[in-house]
């Protein structure tokens, strides 16, 4: 299970954990050893997290959803299997956590007057410095 806050676990069944060879350089333990964690999590069968939850975290994962709904984090930044599942798990549980704050409602506000004001001498000011660019009448 992955516990995501001190009320939030997820059940071990929503999440699958796979080894895979790590790509570049590190010789024979790299040939050898698969080390390479890649975590699998159920995002759209998982009942712990409520439908607002899951419509946050969506836009914050990216390319790492499925179209399935399906999470795919993988992790190769460690030598050994331990560190690199404990690396995704850590970085699934920082995922959900964004997406379990919701975001603050925009109040709608006026400009003051006097920023009306001011926008209103602007735009006055910058129609004479355009109108100064133009080319001159030709009368005589």
């Amino acid at each position: 299970m992955l516990k995501v806050t001190e009320t939030l676990i997820i059940p071990r069944q929503y999440i699958h954990i796979s080894y895979v060879r790590s790509q570049g350089p590190g010789g024979q333990n790299v040939n050898k050893v698969s080390t390479r964690a890649q975590l699998q999590f159920d995002l759209e069968n998982c009942e712990q997290l409520s439908p607002g939850v899951k419509k946050r975290l969506r836009p914050i994962l990216g390319r790492r959803l499925t179209k399935s709904g399906h999470v795919i984090i993988q992790s190769d930044r460690f030598r050994d299997q331990i560190r690199n599942r404990q690396e995704c798990l850590d970085r699934l549980a920082r995922l959900i956590r964004q997406a379990l704050i919701p975001p603050k409602k925009r109040i709608a506000t006026k400009p003051t007057r006097a920023a009306n004001l001011k926008r209103m001498e602007d735009k006055k000011h910058r129609g004479v410095t355009k109108k100064y660019r133009r080319r001159p009448d030709m009368e005589e």
